[in-house]
C-alpha cells in the first residue's frame, strides 16, 4: 500500500476550495470598520453612546435575572436547576417541607459549636460539645429514617419512575438541612399539611 493515495491510511482528502487569507476571514467576521472620529466631540459622543448601550444591556440582564429568580422560587420547571426538575423532585420537596425536622437545626447548631469554642470556660465547651454530638447523632438517625420513608412514598406514588433510594434520600437530606426561609424553590406546603 502506498501512503498518500486517496482512501489509504494516513491521507486526508482536500476540502475542495482554497483556504481564505486571514484578512478575508476576519473581514467577514467583523464587518466593515467604522471610520475614526474626526473631532474630540464626536469621539466623546460615540463613547457616551456605547456606555448607554452597555447600561441598557446591563439593566436588561438584571431584569432577566430577577425574573428567573422569581420563577425559580415559584418552582417553574423551566427555570429550576437540573437537580430540582421533575414531578418526583417536587414531591420530595413537598414531603420534606410538610414536616418539621431536626435537620433544620443544622446551621444554628454549627453556629452554637463555633460560639462555644470561643468561650474561655472549659465546662461550657464540654457541655456544648456533648450536646452537639447528641444532636448530630439524632440528626443522622432522623435523616436515615426520613430518607427511607420518602423513598418508599416516592416509589408508591411514581411506580413507573426508576427511583434510586439513596439519590432521593440525599436530595431530601439536603433540602431538610436548609433553613426553611432560604429554600429554593420556596416551600409550597406548610409544616403539618397533608401531601
Amino acid at each position: 500500500m502506498i501512503v498518500g493515495e486517496a482512501g489509504s491510511r494516513g491521507h486526508t482528502p482536500g476540502k475542495g476550495r482554497p483556504t481564505p487569507k486571514r484578512r478575508e476571514a476576519e473581514g467577514r467576521k467583523r464587518g466593515p470598520v467604522p471610520p475614526p472620529p474626526k473631532t474630540t466631540r464626536e469621539a466623546m459622543r460615540r463613547a457616551r453612546g456605547n456606555k448607554e448601550d452597555r447600561k441598557a444591556l446591563a439593566a436588561q440582564r438584571k431584569e432577566q435575572r430577577v425574573e428567573q429568580r422569581k420563577r425559580m422560587n415559584e418552582g417553574d420547571d423551566r427555570y429550576l436547576m437540573p437537580r430540582d426538575r421533575g414531578p418526583v423532585k417536587a414531591y420530595v420537596r413537598d414531603l420534606v417541607d410538610a414536616k418539621r425536622n431536626l435537620l433544620g437545626l443544622f446551621m444554628p447548631l454549627a453556629v452554637l459549636v463555633f460560639v462555644s469554642l470561643l468561650s474561655s470556660s472549659l465546662v461550657v465547651q464540654q457541655y456544648a460539645t456533648l450536646a452537639c454530638l447528641l444532636m448530630l447523632i439524632a440528626m443522622i438517625i432522623e435523616a436515615t429514617l426520613n430518607g427511607r420513608r420518602i423513598a418508599r412514598l416516592v416509589r408508591q406514588k411514581f411506580p413507573k419512575e426508576a427511583v434510586r433510594g439513596f439519590s432521593v434520600g440525599w436530595y431530601a437530606f439536603v433540602r431538610a438541612t436548609q433553613l426553611r426561609k432560604l429554600r429554593v424553590p420556596k416551600p409550597r406546603v406548610s409544616p403539618g399539611d397533608k401531601v
